[in-house]
């Protein structure tokens, strides 16, 4: 049985990895929503974030950095169950080209705001603990996620009214 967890900073390194592991997943995963994606600004969408992601992960690198700690990646639950409810639909439902850009929309919406929850308790606590260094490296983090949720939230938006001319047309 492992140690118990006493130490807020034992947690927060626990979620620091979480979210290094989340960030590395994705930039893996990035280039192949782009390929899917048909929607011109939607596969755009993808590539942008994959820059922003790999940044990502080297500010996280550097959060641990910055605490005096090793970078070290804990296995995030969280962004496997999306990234699996993605292969799932993929392969079970062969969707339309307009179906799949729509559902992967609402995939990377849910991804961003997995990771923007996740970012607002590490910058909580990182303010709590006078880690002024990580807060800037984790709040520009943020920033990003909390943009590229708006560019899915409008991409999202177009797609379901275009979607939803075509289907009244059919």
């Amino acid at each position: 049985m492992a140690d118990k967890m006493n130490d807020p900073r034992d947690l927060f390194l626990h979620e620091l990895g979480d979210v290094l592991y989340a960030e590395r997943t994705l930039v893996k995963a990035l280039p192949k929503l782009q390929k899917e994606a048909s929607d011109e600004e939607l596969a755009k969408g993808f590539e942008e974030h994959l820059t922003e992601t790999k940044q990502h992960v080297l500010n996280v690198e550097q959060a641990f950095e910055a605490l005096g700690e090793k970078p070290k990646a804990e296995k995030c639950p969280g962004i496997e169950g999306i990234k699996q409810e993605h292969d799932e639909f993929v392969s079970n439902e062969s969707p339309s080209p307009e179906v799949l850009n729509s559902f992967l929309t609402g995939a990377g919406a849910r991804t961003e705001h997995y990771e923007i929850a996740a970012y607002e308790g590490l910058v909580t606590s990182a303010e709590a603990m006078g880690e002024n260094e990580v807060v800037k490296l984790l709040s520009e983090n943020l920033e990003q996620e909390l943009k590229a949720l708006a560019k899915m939230k409008s991409i999202g938006k177009r797609l379901a009214n275009e979607n939803a001319k075509h289907g009244a047309a059919a």
